[in-house]
């Protein structure tokens, strides 16, 4: 079995090849600029004896062009941009037209068992209410990510490959534990309710949200590689918003320095209300809430849009599965953001 992963140098692509190195022979394909950058990845792929790493460049019209595809049975597409305040050119550039690429290179693979494209629960869009385990309709979108992902999701639909599409939420910690492997707008978001920069909760406190941990999350797709193919939404239960900030707060609260500043819980707002303090903060000068707003407010929207996602199909496929518990996480990860500031300091004054 060799295994081709797209981004295998990136947050998931990484955790995967790691967890295939012990059955799969592997070629991870990774963007690189230049041989220096490329050596790097290497080496930070060096962990990983036996693997072939290559250079593949979704932009260009012939990314493959050092893979042999007769040599390749499976195809995990890890590779995207995926930050809420992304441009149109360059979501479509590279998580609609890469994914186009992947699958004119997959057509020419001969013996492919399967392509497995990790794509987004925000695929979904602005639709609302219950979202099965489906082919979507264009239902809108709140930013240009949610938009590529869904039309890359389009691109490989059309084809007639042996196709697994994977659903992915928000993933917020390592594991049970809670350590933080990559900081996004969930970090981000908690961290204006800390410093007491945000006082407003954007969204509907009902409004669910599906969260994970990486390790969940690897062990979705090893599971999903031995099922049918189809279309899988890889989350957990999911928690109201409102939840999610009281148990990010009473984490808060057992901080004496927090205690002190005695900030209060946010209050919810409605949308409009929401727009009028980004655009209130964007007129400011410096500063660190006109800039966080500014990666916020593309994903806000979606915290007005309350989504139930179906997992039935998931559940029946992966024999083992089990969720983490989504509390537990939360507060696990809220305890490792408050901590991070002081590790940083700590390794500083180290060096």
């Amino acid at each position: 079995m060799t295994t081709l992963i797209t981004g295998a140098d990136g947050y998931l692509g990484r955790r995967i090849a790691t967890a295939l190195a012990a059955d799969d022979d592997l070629v991870l394909a990774v963007r690189a600029a230049d041989d220096a950058e490329l050596n790097r990845k290497r080496a930070k792929l060096a962990h990983l004896p036996g693997a072939e790493v290559v250079p593949a460049d979704l932009r260009d019209g012939d990314p493959f062009a050092y893979v042999d595809p007769r040599r390749i049975t499976r195809i995990v597409h890890a590779a995207a941009l995926i930050r809420f305040d992304l441009e149109r050119d360059r979501a479509e550039q590279v998580n609609v037209t890469g994914t186009a690429r992947v699958r004119e290179f997959a057509e020419r693979c001969g013996d492919l068992d399967r392509l497995v494209f990790l794509s987004t629960l925000y695929a979904a869009g602005r639709r609302h209410g219950e979202v099965r385990e489906t082919r979507l309709t264009d239902a809108g979108f709140a930013n240009h990510y949610e938009w590529s992902k869904w039309a890359a999701e389009e691109v490989l639909l059309a084809s007639d490959l042996p196709l697994t599409v994977l659903r992915l939420p928000t993933v917020i910690a390592e594991d049970d534990s809670g350590a933080i492997g990559q900081f996004n707008v969930f970090h981000h978001t908690l961290r204006l309710f800390h410093q007491g920069l945000l006082t407003l909760l954007p969204g509907d406190p009902a409004t669910p949200l599906s969260l994970a941990t990486a390790e969940f999350t690897v062990d979705a797709v090893l599971a999903m590689l031995a099922a049918d193919p189809g279309i899988y939404h890889v989350c957990g239960g999911a928690l109201p918003l409102g939840t999610v900030i009281d148990t990010a707060f009473t984490v808060f609260e057992r901080d004496p320095a927090f205690q002190r500043r005695m900030l209060p819980r946010p209050l919810p707002c409605d949308r409009a209300a929401f727009l009028d303090l980004a655009d209130a903060a964007r007129r400011l000068r410096g500063g660190p809430l006109q800039p966080a707003l500014t990666s916020m407010l593309p994903f806000a929207e979606q915290l007005y849009l309350p989504k139930t996602f179906r997992t039935d199909r998931l559940r029946a496929a992966w024999p083992g599965y089990r969720e983490p518990d989504p509390v537990a996480v939360i507060a696990a990860a809220t305890g490792a953001l408050l901590a991070a500031p002081v590790e940083r300091r700590r390794h500083a004054a180290a060096r």
